[in-house]
């Protein structure tokens, strides 16, 4: 990208167009102090709402282009012409698309929205753009252009709307690929193969990337654009069984955690956004440490979708020094739950529910999870009882072999730290 730039300099001032220059400078500079300010200011559990601040920045660039482009008259050729339309209609849907994300995951609107006219209004917006797009091929002009903007816009609205939050990491990433396709498009426009290629490799590894976690839920791209998953009513912690008995958990102290962490010989962690959000990661690669000079085999289950962005807990651990041969996927790790002594769970909830596999009425039905009900004893740390992204109660905390360590993820953990100190004294 900086031999890009430096490229693009070198052109400007050539061709005798320096003042296109200093606006290119400006816009870097003004660019550059908010993105630097905003990452380093950004805590690493909100990293997802900036990634779709950024990406949604993206496709509105390319869909600015466009209209440059278009209103400017330089749509001579067939291909400008379509790389124009293209780039205006994918950038400004994700462009609007990655704001309602972003609204989503920051706690601004509802998990879900759903409604049975919405997929009847979306085919409408569809038939419309293409209506729109006839219209500019038959000499609409730039009124035409501002109308093709105004329905993608809304079509990136509601396309995003009804997605639940569990969905979300997924949605941002095919919003990703939409504005490398986008960028790719104005690329086209401009004629400058460096957009093509870099908005192409974006717009590649997006869909790749949303194919390959669509594929670790078990669920098709249909199912989690339009399936709602999320959106319905929260279940209430410990709601009454079908018999009519409420559920009740086990609560366990640190202290007697303790003791039982000091008489194992094998331990599965399984992190989740709990643990991001507590930034426990360092006090739980302590308390592994301690364990494995006990000569406990301490091994990490990282789920494909745990957390709310792809590889979330493997930068967690290895911002926290966790040796890489300890972390293991989810093929790898499921078959050792039966042989594991106890499986701490660090605020993980829906990679961890039993209701995947069991209950065919369960929105997460079919999703591949991490066995931990398949251990000898679950520790489980949380919060609180409540669900987590989908919406639903978790039968895992309601498990005879289960134990509940409420609390906060890092508190709760260094409590764990000080129990084992105390029982090795």
């Amino acid at each position: 990208m900086a031999f890009a730039i430096i490229a693009s300099f070198i052109f400007l001032w050539s061709g005798g167009a320096p003042e296109r220059g200093l606006l290119i400078i400006i816009g870097i500079l003004i660019g550059g102090v908010l993105g630097t300010v905003g990452a380093r200011r950004v805590a690493i559990t909100n990293m997802p709402q900036m990634v779709a601040l950024l990406n949604g920045c993206g496709g509105g660039a390319a869909a600015l282009i466009s209209t440059v482009e278009f209103v400017g008259g330089k749509t001579d050729s067939p291909v400008g012409f379509g790389s124009t339309i293209f780039g205006a209609v994918i950038g400004s849907l994700s462009f609007w698309g990655s704001l309602v994300a972003f609204g989503k995951l920051q706690g601004f609107m509802e998990r879900a929205i759903t409604s049975t006219l919405q997929k009847l209004i979306n085919f409408f917006l569809l038939v419309a753009l293409l209506a729109i797009v006839a219209w500019i091929i038959m000499g609409g002009g730039p009124l035409a252009f501002y109308a093709l903007l105004g329905v993608s816009m809304f079509f990136g609205i509601l396309m995003v709307i009804p997605i639940g939050g569990a969905d979300m990491p997924v949605v941002i990433s095919l919003l990703n690929s939409f504005t490398g396709l986008a960028v790719a498009a104005t690329g086209f426009s401009l004629n400058e193969p460096a957009l093509i290629i870099s908005g192409t490799l974006v717009g590649a590894s997006g869909t790749l990337l949303t194919l390959l976690m669509c594929k670790a839920m078990n669920r098709s791209i249909a199912n989690v654009l339009f399936a709602g998953v999320g959106g319905g009513p929260v279940a209430a912690p410990g709601a009454a069984s079908t018999g009519g008995t409420a559920k009740t958990v086990r609560e366990i102290s640190p202290e007697d955690a303790g003791v039982l962490l000091s008489n194992i010989s094998s331990l599965i962690i399984i992190p989740g956004y709990g643990m991001a959000v507590a930034q426990a990661q360092h006090v739980t690669r302590e308390l592994a440490d301690m364990l494995s000079q006990q000569g406990v085999d301490v091994k990490y289950a990282v789920h494909p979708v745990a957390g709310r962005m792809p590889g979330h807990m493997n930068v967690l651990l290895a911002e926290a020094n966790v040796p890489y041969e300890q972390l293991f996927d989810l093929d790898q790790i499921n078959p050792e739950f039966e042989r594991c002594d106890v499986a701490l769970v660090i605020g993980a909830n829906d990679v961890v529910n039993p209701a995947a596999r069991t209950d065919k009425s369960s929105p997460i039905y079919g999703m591949p999870i991490l066995d931990a009900d398949r251990a000898k004893h679950i520790i489980v740390i949380k919060r609180s009882l409540n669900p987590g992204f989908a919406g639903i109660d978790n039968e895992l905390y309601y498990n005879p072999k289960t134990y509940m360590l409420f609390g906060d993820a890092k508190g709760a953990v260094a409590k764990l730290v000080a129990s084992l100190k105390a029982v090795a004294a």
